[in-house]
């Protein structure tokens, strides 16, 4: 992700999931910056020169945990004061909303790398000891990782190994705190004493167990690959390093501007342009930064006074920002991280995960397109002169930053593995810097670059880590099936309320934490709750990955609105609901792929005359519920088309060929409504 200014980063400071990194100056910049290219140069190697998964999990997480400490602050200075009543600490300034005349507007700010803007901070004393603890604790094992492995498969540790192991808990609560808040390592913590004390619970409690004591605890989270080391820290060590990298080096060759500048370009004159062009911007700057907030954040800085120039109202505008912010989470071909968790539970190529997700991302940029055509003849918008060059100029000067993106899908499906279709497209992308003299990978611009995909990656990693608690303790309790049995008997079997709940839970769940761990947590409860009603694993995995993306955008909290909220000025839970408007198809497409038997369409399988039609039908569906929520100023014909899109979402011959009749009488009411409202 490029580097913010000031009036940025406290933007993402306050609307982003995960907290500010410190901005650490002199020698300890310098070494933090080594360590973390080391440790990008190891992951790199590690691809063509594997490690045992254990060992290399250990390892990584050995150089990730300390950098948390040093580059993260505590924020007890924030949260202590607050505890006691004594007011709000100064350490994070409120978001400012920009001026009319921001200087903000040109085309490239957003992707400028200014250094030493903010005021250095040094890590206190307290942070260097938890540092050191932390290397301590993940060292130790890899001294005897053999022996240890035997003591931890024997159920025979050592007094020191369950110190250890418990010291590596309450670090990593520490560090999850740090980086993305108190919730879920409230909930890690809640997982722990269930672990503990399952065993009072009463015994016609469906989640009650026999109850672990500290040694089988620590044995099952620290000494194998069910806990700490499980799979999140797998996909954190082996596939969301190498992407980070892979963005940090698109960053500094100058992508991140060729991209922004080619949105503002591509669209110059139609009323609708201006719209178009920040989804657009959002779609490919997402690429790199891998975020929904910081990309809202970055992009709304520089498309915000385009819109406003454009004629659009404040509401609109903060929704087409939060919208096309998340868009690039959902769509191939980097996604989320919790995509590369999808391929992992699987146990499915990368490729095929980027497939699942091809028709929905289709179906959400149309169902925005759609909205923004309509608002564009609602608001009056104008078409806006950018100060950018022509499209064409640049596709052929800068066009050549595309190339390793799609070499990436191309590698894959010649059945490279995506951790060496990643690497060859960074070593590509590092060589074609030096057709941009500006931009060109030197030794400092690629230590830069190396460094920061460590340092990108640091929350997820304390995210995955932490997460490994509650996957661990799910796993020895058999909290997954009791919690999933639960649901389904809750929803009487009913498949479609079964999967209604599943959807809130999972929203709901999202608003509390970080969309990586959400998913996980999701996976492990909802999933199984969902396949045993029939949903396959993959429909199940993607309904879930949805829904833990789309709490960005989810009412009460959508933090990418309420950034977008922040940097238009308006009222925030109009923009909420704009979001929720703009969005809305990725939240209904999901329920058909899990409810409907040609559902499964929607993911690339099946014949491909089905997998055409669904998306044909699918696609007229997304139209009419662009119509219910903005095409039409009726409310009968609303209600008719809403209906329509409901009906044909149900992807069967029956409920398609009524939901074709019931839009046409929609379409058929408006227009008769409308020749009596204007006569002439």
């Amino acid at each position: 992700m490029t580097e913010l200014s000031d009036r940025e980063a406290e933007l993402v400071s306050a609307h982003e999931q995960e907290r500010p990194a410190r901005q650490l100056g002199g020698p300890l910049r310098l070494g933090v910056w080594i360590v973390g290219g080391l440790l990008s140069v190891y992951s790199l190697v590690v691809v063509f020169r594997p490690v045992e998964a254990l060992e290399h999990r250990m390892t990584f997480l050995a150089v990730a945990l300390p950098l948390v400490f040093l580059c993260y602050r505590s924020g007890w200075s924030a949260f202590l004061p607050r505890l006691f009543g004594r007011g709000k600490s100064a350490e994070s300034p409120p978001p400012e909303t920009p001026a009319e005349d921001d200087p903000l507007a040109g085309v490239s700010r957003a992707v400028a790398h200014p250094e030493g803007t903010r005021r250095s901070e040094r890590p206190s004393v307290a942070d260097w000891l938890l540092a050191a603890a932390s290397l301590a604790v993940l060292v130790y094992p890899l001294l005897d990782i053999d022996g240890f492995r035997d003591r931890g498969s024997g159920a025979a540790l050592t007094d020191l190994d369950i110190v250890a192991g418990l010291a590596l808990t309450v670090l990593l609560l520490e560090a999850v705190r740090r980086t993305v808040g108190w919730s879920l390592t409230i909930i890690c913590i809640v997982f722990l004493i269930y672990a503990y004390y399952g065993a009072y619970l009463p015994i016609d409690w469906t989640i009650g167990h026999r109850g672990f004591d500290l040694g089988q605890i620590v044995s099952q989270l620290y000494t194998g690959t069910e806990g700490f080391f499980g799979v999140p820290m797998q996909v954190a060590a082996s596939y969301i390093i190498l992407f980070t990298i892979y963005g940090a080096v698109l960053d500094y060759s100058g992508a991140s501007k060729f991209f922004i500048d080619l949105s503002f370009a591509a669209f110059r004159k139609s009323r609708a342009a201006p719209g178009r062009t920040v989804t657009t911007a959002g779609f490919l700057l997402g690429t790199v930064s891998g975020s929904g907030v910081a990309t809202t954040v970055s992009l709304g800085s520089v498309a915000w006074p385009v819109l406003r120039r454009a004629g659009y109202p404040k509401e609109p505008a903060g929704g087409i920002l939060a919208a096309g912010g998340i868009g690039a989470i959902l769509s191939p071909p980097t996604l989320g991280a919790a995509a590369f968790i999808i391929a992992e539970y699987l146990r499915v190529s990368y490729l095929e995960v980027l497939l699942y997700a091809t028709i929905p991302t289709l179906l959400y940029y149309l169902g925005i397109f759609l909205a923004i055509e309509i608002d564009s003849r609602r608001f009056s918008t104008h078409a806006v002169q950018v100060d950018a060059p022509k499209a064409g100029k640049l596709l052929l000067r800068f066009g050549y930053h595309f190339s390793s993106l799609i070499l990436i899908i191309v590698l894959m499906a010649l059945d490279r593995s995506a951790f060496q279709s990643v690497v060859i497209a960074t070593a590509i992308a590092f060589a074609l810097s030096f057709l941009d003299p500006q931009h060109r990978m030197g030794l400092k611009r690629t230590g830069q670059a190396l460094a920061k995909g460590t340092l990108e990656v640091l929350p997820v990693t304390a995210v995955c880590a932490a997460a490994g608690i509650i996957v661990g303790v799910i796993t020895q309790t058999g909290l997954g099936l009791n919690l999933s049995a639960i649901i389904v008997d809750f929803a009487a079997g009913n498949l479609v309320l079964t999967t209604l709940m599943s959807g809130i839970a999972v929203m709901l769940l999202g608003l509390a934490v970080p969309v990586t761990a959400s998913f996980i947590i999701a996976a492990v409860i909802i999933g199984p709750a969902l396949t045993t009603l029939g949903v396959t694993q993959a429909e199940a995995y993607m309904f879930v990955f949805y829904y833990a993306v789309l709490s960005e955008v989810s009412p009460p909290t959508a933090l990418s609105a309420v950034a977008a909220a922040a940097i238009t000025g308006g009222n925030t839970y109009k923009t909420m609901m704009m979001t929720w408007r703009y969005t809305l198809p990725a939240f209904l497409v999901p329920f058909a792929f899990v409810l409907t038997p040609n559902g499964q369409a929607l993911l690339g399988q099946g014949p491909i005359g089905t997998v055409l039609l669904m998306t044909a039908v699918s696609a007229v569906a997304v139209a009419a519920l662009a119509l219910a929520t903005g095409g039409m100023t009726g409310w009968p014909e609303r209600v008719l088309a809403a209906i329509a899109a409901v009906l044909l979402l149900f992807l069967e011959p029956v409920p398609i060929v009524a939901g074709l009749a019931v839009l046409a009488v929609a379409v058929a009411v408006h227009l008769v409504r409308s020749r009596r409202r204007d006569p002439a």
